[in-house]
């Protein structure tokens, strides 16, 4: 701003920066109490989302020892498996060995022929060298049978083995589909938990940056009163002048007046000394007409009507103002 600028122009461009100064502090302090409260509710949320974080990571975290007591529960019951499965080879072996002794007469062709000899000893009159002959063929089908009954003997235990195993896995199946359940369970409340740890990170950083912009706002406004306060002691520097000037000016507009009444006054005063000069030198004239006057009336001169006013004592210039 131009120092040769008048001071009323400055003081009316100060009084404007004061205005746009105070409404821009004016709407900053209204815009506080919605930073103030938007922080608070973003800190809320936090508050609250951390209290869901907790409550699903106790709720993962039981979840995780369950799963942890059912594979405890699934491996234990696993390992009755082993033994059983060794049971089954063993006897799977026997069955192969007693292959090896069996005759090469099929199971069913030997059953069909101990029937038909069994038959035939029941129901046909033989004489006793016959039957014994045909009781030695019994025995002998039954002595090649006993390796086909031992090998139904061992597939029969290895169906019950086998069924034992079954029993033993479907029963461990139910814990580890129990557990697999419970482990998506947990992987979903831990995928919803690191959703909400993000959500929580998101918020407190929006929560952080409007608390950053109500220190700053608060900062600008403090800056904005500092700079309304320099403007006021400019404009009050600046009426300050303006007064003084005033007051000097007064004081040389009066001491001018004064001086013009003085010269007034010392001209009326010689005007009144030139009056009286001027009246006296009249009277001097009066007195000497008057005197002529006088002596022309004692010598019976003729008088004019002003020497007679004079010679009378009248004055002639009065009496014609009076006319007049």
């Amino acid at each position: 701003m131009s120092n040769e600028q008048p001071k009323t122009v400055k003081i009316d461009d100060i009084h404007q920066q004061i205005e746009k100064l105070r409404e821009q502090a004016s709407t900053a302090n209204a815009q506080i109490p919605k930073y103030i409260d938007q922080r608070n509710q973003l800190n809320e949320l936090v508050k609250k989302t951390h209290q869901e974080i907790n409550e699903l990571k106790n709720e993962r975290d039981t979840i995780n020892e369950k799963v942890k007591q059912l594979k405890v529960q699934r491996d234990a019951i696993r390992v009755k498996v082993e033994p059983i499965i060794a049971q089954i080879n063993t006897r799977k072996e026997k069955i192969a060995e007693l292959k090896t002794k069996v005759p090469r007469e099929s199971q069913q062709d030997l059953q069909q022929e101990f029937e038909a000899i069994e038959w035939k000893i029941q129901t046909t009159s033989l004489d006793l060298q016959e039957e014994k002959r045909l009781i030695g063929n019994v025995k002998e089908i039954e002595l090649l049978l006993s390796a086909y009954k031992k090998i139904d003997s061992q597939n029969k235990k290895i169906k019950d083995l086998i069924i034992q195993r079954k029993a033993i896995e479907e029963e461990a199946d139910v814990f580890h589909n129990e557990l697999t359940d419970l482990a998506k369970k947990s992987q979903d409340l831990h995928t919803k938990m690191i959703e909400k740890v993000n959500a929580v990170k998101i918020s407190r950083a929006q929560a952080d940056g409007l608390h950053q912009a109500y220190v700053k706002t608060k900062e600008d406004i403090v800056q904005m009163y500092v700079k309304i306060a320099e403007l006021t002691g400019q404009l009050r520097g600046l009426k300050t002048a303006m007064y003084e000037e005033e007051k000097l000016r007064r004081i040389v507009s009066q001491q001018a007046y004064n001086e013009r009444e003085k010269a007034y006054k010392e001209r009326e005063s010689v005007a009144k000394e030139q009056q009286k000069v001027v009246k006296e030198k009249q009277a001097a004239i009066k007195e000497k007409l008057e005197a002529e006057a006088k002596e022309k009336l004692k010598k019976g001169e003729k008088l004019s009507w002003n020497e007679f006013q004079l010679a009378l004592g009248d004055d002639p210039v009065d009496d014609s103002e009076a006319q007049n």
